[in-house]
């Protein structure tokens, strides 16, 4: 279980680094040119000037600028590679649905995207909307000329905030409703549903509304969610859309219950009155079927992963349990072509599960590449094959060599043979 993040203190709200890394104190004005998040704003805010953390300045009193620190990264890794600043820590975001197209290639790209903020005690939280474009390409090939046209502005950010009571545990955006939806975990043990669609509607538009909406992209908006629940009794961590099943949702709280969210009239939902039994400590994530409407996936501290059917009673609603790994349960993920779940631990560990086998308890497949808790892992979309994990040992690991396993299992399930794993790919089976 890792869930707390050290509170850095961010400049401004979200705005982009110059790359690499570093950032100067004339260059914190917004990219759009308005007086959207300048750092006098963001002092206003509450906002420290320094940056605590990994991305750290040492400041020069007497020429009043920053000099930049670097961070050691291998270029030629990544196609592309931007940074941005949030104006304060984000421990949960998500992809906003776009209609650009899927699997879009061509640069310069743009990409929606919702965190929620975790400010210092006594600071005012966000929900931060950014439409991050001219996203241009940052390798270079042998041969190449490194001199590519960036555009006159360069990567830009336009961002619109809400105000959220409380830190943001979890943030989700619903799949497959009309409206921009998006949930929120508070640190308060709250969880919000919020329609987010004119404020996506301001990204694309920063000067609709005038004195009004530059003044609310100062302070954040000040709105109420559509819909709120409070009978977790605890804060809480798991939090899920049905991509199946539009406006079902699922949440998990730190003392082990899980209740199912059905979407009754426009901006109402009914909350089971009981909640799944089943764990024995706190919920970390949960995970939809991407086939089954009524079937979801659960991990905890308590070891284990299951599978349920929200159809049936809550006390019955566990169909199958295995104890996936010896520490904390952080992350799961499941394959959105092929009933696999993946699935990351406190150890560092990555296993994947055959449901089809997952009765037996063994996984088909086992990793171990971090050094430190897996905070996040997920599917590839354009490819089943792949997928990629993050962890607290400040490492993203995108795995394509369960290509190799793959191929292999799929050769057993239609040859009836058996599979396994060399060294180097994981673990025998």
């Amino acid at each position: 279980m890792l869930r707390s993040i050290p509170h850095a203190r961010m400049r401004n709200p979200a705005q982009f680094l110059p790359h690499p890394f570093h950032a100067r104190r004339d260059e914190m004005a917004s990219p759009s040119g308005d007086s959207c998040g300048t750092l006098s704003d963001s002092e206003e805010m509450g906002y420290e000037e320094d940056i605590e953390g990994k991305l750290e300045s040492s400041c020069d009193s007497r020429q009043d600028e920053c000099q930049p620190e670097e961070m050691d990264h291998e270029s030629s890794a990544y196609h592309m590679l931007h940074t941005a600043q949030s104006g304060a820590p984000c421990l949960s975001f998500d992809i906003i649905r776009d209609s650009l197209g899927d699997g879009r290639t061509s640069f310069p790209l743009t990409c929606y995207v919702m965190g929620g903020t975790q400010a210092q005690p006594g600071r005012q939280n966000f929900i931060v909307l950014m439409k991050l474009y001219n996203l241009v390409r940052t390798l270079v090939e042998d041969g190449e000329d490194d001199d590519e046209d960036d555009g006159e502005e360069g990567p830009q950010m336009e961002s619109v905030m809400i105000q959220h009571t409380g830190a943001v545990n979890r943030l989700r955006v619903a799949e497959g409703v009309q409206r921009n939806l998006v949930a929120t975990w508070s640190e308060q043990g709250t969880v919000s549903v919020w329609d987010t669609s004119r404020h996506v509607i301001l990204l694309d538009s920063p000067s609709v509304g005038g004195a009004e909406a530059s003044a609310a992209c100062l302070r954040g908006h000040q709105e109420d969610p559509l819909y709120a629940f409070s009978g977790h009794q605890a804060k809480g961590y798991g939090l899920a859309w049905s991509p199946t099943f539009p406006g079902r949702l699922a949440t998990g709280d730190c003392t082990k219950n899980i209740y199912i969210w059905e979407p009754k009239e426009e901006g109402v939902w009914q909350v089971g009155p009981n909640p799944l039994v089943g764990h024995t400590n706190s919920v970390e994530d949960i995970q939809w079927s991407p086939n089954e409407p009524s079937v979801l996936a659960t991990c905890s501290v308590d070891q284990t992963v299951r599978i349920w059917d929200c159809r049936a009673k809550a006390e019955k609603a566990c169909m199958l349990t295995t104890n996936a790994h010896n520490t904390d349960v952080n992350v799961i993920s499941w394959n959105h072509s092929e009933p696999l779940l993946v699935s990351g631990a406190d150890d560092g560990s990555l296993k994947i599960w055959d449901l089809r086998q997952f009765g037996k308890g063994e996984a088909s497949a086992e990793f171990q590449y971090h050094s430190g808790p897996v905070t996040s892992v997920e599917w590839a979309w354009h490819d089943s094959t792949v997928f990629a994990s993050s962890g607290a040992d400040h490492q993203v690991m995108c795995e394509n060599r369960v290509k190799m396993w793959f191929r292999q299992c799929v050769y057993w399930y239609t040859a009836g043979g058996a599979v396994g794993l060399g060294s180097g790919e994981g673990r025998r089976k």
